[in-house]
């Protein structure tokens, strides 16, 4: 008898499950937003409702499905989102969060050079996740990573000071 693979073929370890209200449409989001292909797709009983969906994102699968009453995974939503977001490695930060906003995602943040080498954007979809898009600009070694983050913390401290020294506007 052969052996089973404890990991199914072209899975990773991790495996992101996200429940939401409306999966179906949740589905044709992401596909516009982030380019998701749909592996598959389990209907409830119902068949209103998405028991389980799969879909891959470049070489990543997330897994998908409605809420379901009793089973104790309520739904973010746009006012309560998940504390958690989604980090994408893509080939084009800027591209990859203008589709996103084009599909109807909400902005974040801008796409921006950060200190430890990625181009970074953000984005909140309507269904209350949270997704941060990043390009690799820069290798950077340890130490020029730290004295970077160093100079980033003492240009956000000075950002702060000058916020707060100013006199109120009226």
């Amino acid at each position: 008898m052969a052996r089973v693979s404890p990991i199914p073929k072209g899975m990773h370890t991790l495996t992101p499950n996200l429940v939401v209200r409306d999966c179906a449409s949740a589905i044709a989001f992401y596909e516009r937003a982030l380019g998701a292909k749909e592996v598959s797709r389990m209907m409830a009983p119902d068949g209103k409702s998405v028991w389980h969906a799969e879909l891959r994102i470049g070489d990543s699968t997330i897994f998908m499905n409605d809420e379901m009453p009793g089973a104790g995974q309520r739904a973010p939503t746009v006012d309560a989102p998940v504390p958690v977001s989604m980090w994408l490695y893509v080939p084009d930060a800027d591209a990859a969060f203008e589709q996103a906003i084009a599909a109807g995602a909400k902005e974040t943040m801008k796409p921006s050079d950060m200190f430890w080498g990625d181009r970074c954007a953000a984005v909140a979809d309507p269904y209350g996740y949270l997704w941060s898009f990043a390009t690799r600009r820069k290798e950077l070694t340890r130490e020029e990573m730290r004295r970077a983050g160093e100079e980033f913390a003492r240009s956000m401290q000075q950002r702060t000071t000058a916020r707060e020294e100013r006199p109120p506007q009226r």
